[in-house]
C-alpha cells in the first residue's frame, strides 16, 4: 500500500532560522532508517508559498494566480511517499517524523492512501 504524507506547516509555526543542526541530524538518521527499511519511495521539501502559482478551473474558466496567498494560514511544506503494509504503519513512521522536530515547529501531517491504477 502506498501512502502520501502531506506536511502542513502553520504559517507562524516554523522557526525563523529553520531546522536546528540537532534536528537535521536526527532527521537524517530517520530518513536513512526508513529508506533502508524499503518504506520511503520519495520525499522532499517544497519551496515557500511566495514562489507558488495556483492554477484553478472554476466552471470551465481557468485562472492563474501568483503566491503568496493572504488567506493561507498554513501551507504544504513537503511530502513523503511511503510503501507500507498498512495505514497504521504509515502513521507510525509519520509520528516518528514529527517527533524529531524541535519544539518551535507547528506542523501537521495528513496521511492519505494513494489510489493504485486499475490492473490490466
Amino acid at each position: 500500500m502506498r501512502f502520501m504524507s502531506l506536511i502542513r506547516i502553520n504559517g507562524n509555526g516554523a522557526p525563523e532560522g529553520g531546522p536546528s543542526p540537532r534536528m537535521m541530524e536526527e532527521m537524517g538518521k530517520l530518513l536513512d532508517e526508513i529508506t533502508k527499511a524499503g518504506v520511503m519511495l520519495d520525499t522532499a521539501g517544497l519551496r515557500p508559498p511566495a514562489e507558488t502559482v495556483r492554477v484553478r478551473s472554476e466552471h470551465g474558466r481557468l485562472t492563474v494566480t501568483d503566491g503568496p496567498f493572504a488567506e493561507s494560514k498554513e501551507f504544504i511544506g513537503g511530502y513523503a511517499i511511503m510503501q507500507t503494509k498498512s495505514k497504521e504503519e504509515a502513521v507510525e513512521w509519520t509520528k516518528r517524523f514529527l517527533a524529531v522536530h524541535d519544539e518551535g515547529w507547528d506542523i501537521t501531517c495528513e496521511v492519505r492512501q494513494v489510489e493504485e491504477p486499475p490492473a490490466g
